[in-house]
């Protein structure tokens, strides 16, 4: 069985990215999201080991101290991690995996799988993203220009990442994100393994 690889997706907030990589598990086969821990409070229509697991700071700290996680960090004063195992346990399994995570955890996540592949989504200009932080009807006009403070020193991070896709045109950047995926099952580490039969029966020469 070929090992599934590890994609780490990361954007400003506002970007699209939630929505995109809900479509791309709906629509390429053997790919899943990795369930983050966080310790933020539940908001309305979110579920608990669906959306994310959710802990308190205490709980978190104590499996920080016992390296449960593959990465951690803090955001907007809450903290987040992915669970080591569990995406080890999926790869191994064939599975594609992806990471939601900030340009932070991607760092960490780097470092430890180093034939991950990292992918940065944009928006179209900050005045698109602007317009979907208001939209969204979620935060104040404070958090919105903190929001868009921290967009600014994420986006700064870009340049770390494999790939680069605008969210402008939602189908097409989602396309996008779809073709990086499937033109990385044709590599030839990856096909490889799948084919092994094959290439064995192709290369004997009895």
């Amino acid at each position: 069985m070929s090992k599934g690889t590890l994609y780490i997706i990361s954007a400003p907030s506002g970007a699209g990215k939630t929505s995109l990589v809900k479509e791309v598990v709906s629509g390429v086969a053997d790919v899943m999201v990795s369930i983050s821990t966080t310790t933020r409070a539940i908001r309305e229509g979110e579920q608990d080991g669906a959306d994310y697991h959710f802990v308190d700071k205490e709980q978190f700290l104590s499996m920080v101290e016992h390296s449960a996680f593959l990465e951690h960090a803090k955001v907007f004063d809450n903290y987040y991690g992915t669970s080591q195992q569990h995406v080890e346990r999926e790869l191994l399994q064939g599975r594609d995996v992806i990471l939601e995570i900030d340009w932070q955890g991607a760092r960490q996540v780097r470092r430890l799988i180093q034939d991950s592949q990292s992918i940065f989504i944009l928006p179209p200009s900050t005045a698109a993203l602007k317009e979907r932080l208001e939209n969204r009807g979620q935060d104040d006009e404070t958090i919105i220009q903190r929001r868009m403070q921290d967009a600014i020193n994420e986006m700064s991070h870009y340049a770390e990442f494999d790939y680069l896709v605008v969210n402008d045109d939602f189908d097409q950047a989602l396309q996008e994100l779809k073709c990086i995926i499937r033109s990385n099952r044709l590599s030839q580490l990856r096909q490889e393994r799948s084919l092994e039969k094959l290439l064995i029966d192709l290369l004997n020469q009895d």
